[in-house]
């Protein structure tokens, strides 16, 4: 899958779920508390703006695109049955360490558990096995390609690292005491760290490469002597003091053109085919209907 490609199923899937969760599920309990009483979601001086309002707001701006992306998914799920189309766990496992590796970014994902990745994936990838299956790729062709894009196909050892940053080492030492206590990492990142940025993500930094120069030596070598779920000691760096936490760490590897050609023949079948990835060229023979108004160009 292209680069700029992933990142924008990524971030579309992130906002979909997210304002899937609000229209779906929020609104719901909402709409029932407003029977006793419509609570208030902002005033600008003597008008109150409802929350019943607001969410009604949403679904009208975001209600259709969620909905698309939730037929989507099953219209996807129906003909990958039909098709036996079928994504390995061995295909899950290689996607999800590059997405790990490529864009796993502070509060990018991060809140999502691995299960919940590995499902957006599998559905990416079973359309993609959808769009491709019958279009041909010559071997030569897909042996090329993979000669001349073998950095695509590596990732390197990284590690999802958390951290809480102080000006002294009494500071990062009285950290770990807390820590030793049973306060929670993050609770203790979003009141102490000096790192505005990462402190609203509970001091969550993302996965960081082990050939990441933008990050301190000092953590990259902490992070290599952790074990995972652990803190560590107090750490020296040239702002102050830290102390890290390690998350997960995700072993390099160079995938060989083996395992990675069923990949490649996707990315160039997708790139002759020049079609948009999207789930929208089944709807009619998977007889998608639209209610409430939903969709009534389709």
């Amino acid at each position: 899958m292209p680069k700029q490609k992933l990142r924008a199923i990524i971030a579309g899937l992130a906002l979909l779920n997210l304002l899937t969760i609000i229209i779906f599920v929020i609104k719901p309990l909402i709409t029932s508390k407003s029977v006793i009483g419509e609570e208030t979601a902002a005033k600008v001086g003597s008008k109150d703006i409802s929350r019943d309002a607001w969410m009604n707001e949403l679904e009208k701006r975001y209600g259709e695109d969620v909905l698309e992306e939730m037929v989507d998914k099953e219209v996807v799920k129906q003909a990958a049955e039909k098709y036996k189309v079928k994504i390995s766990d061995e295909e899950l496992d290689r996607e999800l360490k590059m997405m790990k590796t490529m864009y796993g970014t502070a509060g990018q994902n991060l809140n999502k558990s691995n299960d919940q990745l590995r499902q957006e994936i599998q559905s990416s990838l079973l359309l993609e096995k959808l769009l491709t299956k019958d279009v041909s790729v010559s071997k030569t062709a897909m042996r090329n390609y993979y000669d001349n894009n073998k950095d695509i196909y590596r990732i390197p050892t990284a590690f999802h690292i958390s951290h809480i940053t102080t000006s002294t080492k009494k500071q990062a030492d009285q950290v770990i005491r807390e820590l030793e206590k049973g306060v929670s990492f993050e609770v203790l990142a979003m009141e102490k760290s000096l790192d505005e940025f990462t402190a609203n993500q509970g001091g969550d930094m993302g996965y960081i490469s082990q050939d990441n120069e933008q990050v301190s030596k000092e953590y990259i070598t902490a992070a290599e002597k952790l074990k995972v779920k652990k803190w560590s000691d107090a750490i020296q760096t040239e702002d102050g003091w830290a102390v890290l936490y390690l998350h997960e760490r995700i072993k390099g590897k160079q995938y060989e053109y083996e395992e990675v050609k069923d990949k490649i023949h996707r990315q160039i079948a997708l790139e002759q085919i020049q079609a948009p990835v999207s789930g929208k060229i089944f709807w009619d023979e998977f007889d998608v209907e639209w209610f409430y108004g939903l969709k009534e160009e389709k």
